[in-house]
């Protein structure tokens, strides 16, 4: 696209959304809406080449398109961890519409949460590599949980967009009676040069690390200190877990003595089973272990606001 007036040319962009995204599903946007609205603030909007593909093929399809400067996703943290399925190691960058229910990569990048607000950051952003994490091929953005949050991400996933008051509290009590019901898992996990046997309620490897302090509950740190951070939680009851809860919301929890916290590069976590269910940024898969985790420093580009904007 040729300059105008000394001008920049506009951004060359592709926008895959997911229509079952929280503020599309609640807030009456539609993939029209959104183009037009990008359209409005001088992005040039690339029609996306399969737009009744799979989120991955569709994700992967928009990545290859020659002369786009950026795959903009509408969408929430597990849209995006898909996107960067495609996109970390390339040269194409990631563009951010967080329209998800927590949008904590948004957050820790300082994307705003205002649909106009984050459309300009795709006009007029600047881009920022930061790391991916990788376990048997996937890749994630903010955590990879195994244990007993992945069982009970089921239940969301079946009330997704439409969770109340009921379905809270019925959550809640399914979580108390799964802390009695479920034998904790058992693992070999294999951290530099040491390898030993585990038995857990909850596990997580974070892409990063968490920031503490107060209100900064799930805020990281840094999303490019090129390691990566695991934390676990061997027994798991009623009691423990509210003062876990507590330590949390206080900003106070990494030397809580029910939490065991290590920093790494990369880990292996291997068991006697087929396959675990494990949660990548809020999305469940089931995979075959070992499961051989891995930090992939600043391999993801992302547009975030220009320094003057943050």
């Amino acid at each position: 696209m040729t300059k105008q007036n000394g001008e920049a040319p506009a951004r060359r962009i592709v926008l895959v959304a997911n229509v079952a995204a929280g503020s599309l599903v609640d807030g009456g946007l539609t993939p029209e809406t959104l183009r037009a609205r990008l359209e409005a603030a001088g992005l040039a909007v690339v029609p996306e080449p399969r737009p009744e593909a799979s989120p991955p093929d569709r994700l992967a399809a928009a990545a290859e398109l020659p002369g786009i400067d950026a795959v903009a996703v509408a969408g929430g943290d597990g849209t995006l961890a898909c996107a960067a399925q495609a996109l970390t190691g390339q040269a194409v960058p990631l563009g951010i519409l967080p329209l998800g229910t927590m949008n904590l990569l948004a957050r820790d990048l300082g994307i705003p949460l205002d649909l106009d607000a984050a459309i300009a950051v795709l006009a007029h952003g600047s881009l920022r590599p930061i790391d991916a994490g990788e376990v048997n091929g996937h890749v994630f953005l903010i955590n990879s949980v195994l244990g007993l949050p992945a069982r009970l991400a089921r239940h969301r996933e079946a009330k997704r967009g439409r969770m109340g008051l009921a379905d809270l509290l019925r959550m809640a009590a399914g979580l108390l009676r799964h802390l009695g019901r479920y034998p904790r898992e058992r693992a070999v996990l294999t951290l530099g040069d040491e390898t030993r046997r585990i038995r857990f309620r909850t596990l997580a490897v974070v892409c990063g690390d968490y920031r503490e302090g107060l209100g900064q509950v799930l805020s990281r740190a840094g999303v490019d200190g090129g390691h990566l951070t695991l934390y676990l939680v061997e027994t798991l009851s009623a009691a423990r877990l509210v003062r876990l809860g507590l330590g949390f919301a206080v900003g106070e929890w990494r030397r809580l003595p029910d939490l065991e916290r290590h920093e790494a590069r990369a880990l292996t976590l291997d068991a006697r089973r087929r396959a675990l269910r494990v949660m990548n940024d809020g999305e469940v898969v089931l995979i075959a272990p070992p499961l051989r985790y891995r930090i992939r420093p600043v391999a993801l580009r992302v547009l975030v606001p220009a320094e003057g904007a943050r």
